[in-house]
């Protein structure tokens, strides 16, 4: 049977220093077994990440059980911003455990009373009330829910078209996808809903024109009338590029989703709770939205989401028609409560923001050396996108991207597979908590991995 991933051992050069350890070869020959029983009966688009059986993962560190230790740069995908297998976040989950109390449904806790009063006291007003969830998918679905509410509330049933941004990464669920910018993703859906509609984003470099009016342009081109506008959304950077819009951009868009009673929705799954160098990433563009997601490192462990906004909003819907049955779980919100303290407590934000500048300083370094890195995304905190071209274009790498990750991974520096347009990019974004001494030991990781595999190809070109 063939895989996504080959799962041939090879040998590698052993690597032991104070942060990471590679003493097998890789992929781990009696890993492999693991595996393949995976992939055997799990569905085939679970594949693809590199070959690493986690054993166990503490700070900012992961290892397997045959001796390997890595330097995670993925965070289990941002979710472990106060970094992995926290004594604090372990004790919180154990001690719900042990009350015991464990599955409540919607009744009434005193644990998820005090979360919904921490979270709504973390975000500016007039973000006042809070829906706890499972996962940011589910987050993102009931921000639609919600806007389309608000939207035929003010503005009668024409007033129901949500639009969002070319390159946007919502989730995976049905809404989450409508609303995302993939084409690729949305293939299986089938029937498009006419009432979302995406506009390029601003980043500047896969869409050069960076003005306002272009969004207007784009609206008036898909035949939308702003007036019939329910909301706006967009993640605060993408996920798959790691790119921020202008701010100017940003708070052009707020002033027009005001003028138009069109909410403004930052979904920040990805980007909040200090990953950006601020709390919250919507800060960054001196705005505030009027519905706001958040998970991953929310908890910075078990499957928990949140949606943050307007009480007005929020209150749309009578009682008994949110009866969501893990919303608010007793352990998942002990471990927020827990995560949110350290995220404060340890002045992690600041953390990210100091490290940030590292981060942003070291990948530029790389891009004006080698001419197969045509953007950097970075500047803002501990989140990056590499994006691997083929030189003097801006086609998208996906196989030196892949190279890059598989030879990090092999030298002790682990990242989830390259995402992105074409799967070109190399997305960098370690827990928070993460030392200068370990951010710079595995820079200088990619650094290397990164001049090897450019060195390779071009000695095949030459060949060729």
């Amino acid at each position: 049977m063939s895989y996504a991933v080959d799962l041939t051992p090879r040998p590698v050069p052993r690597v032991e220093t104070r942060h990471r350890r590679i003493v097998t070869q890789i992929p781990v020959p009696e890993s492999i077994p693991i595996l393949k029983g995976l992939y055997d009966r799990e569905p085939r688009a679970l594949q693809g990440q590199p070959p690493v059986v986690w054993d166990r993962a503490e700070g900012f560190q992961v290892y397997d059980r045959w001796g390997n230790c890595w330097i995670d740069w993925s965070s289990g995908v941002l979710i472990t911003n106060a970094g992995h297998g926290r004594r604090e976040i372990v004790e919180a989950i154990r001690e719900m455990i042990d009350k015991p109390l464990l599955a409540t449904f919607a009744f009434a806790t005193e644990i998820r009373a005090k979360l919904v009063e921490k979270l709504v006291s973390l975000y500016p007003d007039p973000l006042n009330k809070a829906l706890v969830l499972s996962t940011g998918s589910e987050a993102v679905e009931n921000a639609i829910k919600f806007a389309r509410t608000y939207g035929v509330k003010v503005g009668g049933r024409a007033k129901h078209v949500i639009v969002s941004f070319t390159g946007a990464f919502h989730g995976r669920t049905l809404g989450a996808q409508l609303a995302g910018g993939i084409p690729q993703l949305k293939e299986w859906i089938i029937n498009l809903d006419p009432g979302f509609v995406q506009v390029p984003f601003p980043d500047g470099y896969y869409c050069e024109n960076t003005s306002f009016d272009y969004f207007l342009e784009s609206l008036e081109q898909q035949g939308v009338d702003p007036r019939n506008v329910a909301a706006v959304m967009l993640e605060t950077y993408q996920g798959g590029s790691a790119a921020f819009a202008p701010v100017d951009y940003i708070r052009t868009l707020r002033e027009w989703c005001t003028g138009h009673d069109a909410l403004l929705i930052f979904d920040e799954v990805q980007a909040g709770f200090g990953r950006t160098g601020k709390f919250h990433a919507f800060e960054h563009y001196g705005v505030v939205p009027d519905l706001c997601t958040g998970g991953k490192g929310l908890s910075g462990s078990l499957p928990q989401s949140a949606l943050v906004g307007r009480a007005d909003v929020l209150d749309l819907h009578p009682p008994l028609s949110l009866t969501i049955t893990h919303a608010g779980s007793p352990v998942p919100s002990a471990a927020t409560l827990a995560s949110i303290e350290l995220l404060l407590k340890e002045n992690l934000t600041e953390n990210s923001a100091r490290l940030g500048r590292l981060l942003d300083q070291r990948l530029r370094g790389m891009q004006e050396r080698y001419e197969e890195i045509g953007f950097v995304a970075a500047g803002r905190g501990l989140v990056a996108g590499v994006a691997c071209v083929k030189p003097g274009t801006k086609t998208p790498d996906g196989d030196l991207a892949k190279d890059v990750v598989w030879r990090c991974m092999e030298k002790g520096v682990l990242m989830f597979a390259p995402v992105g347009p074409g799967l070109g990019t190399i997305k960098i974004c370690p827990p928070l908590m993460i030392n200068d001494e370990a951010l710079n030991e595995s820079l200088d990781v990619l650094d290397e991995a990164f001049g090897e595999a450019v060195e390779a190809r071009r000695k095949e070109a030459v060949t060729a």
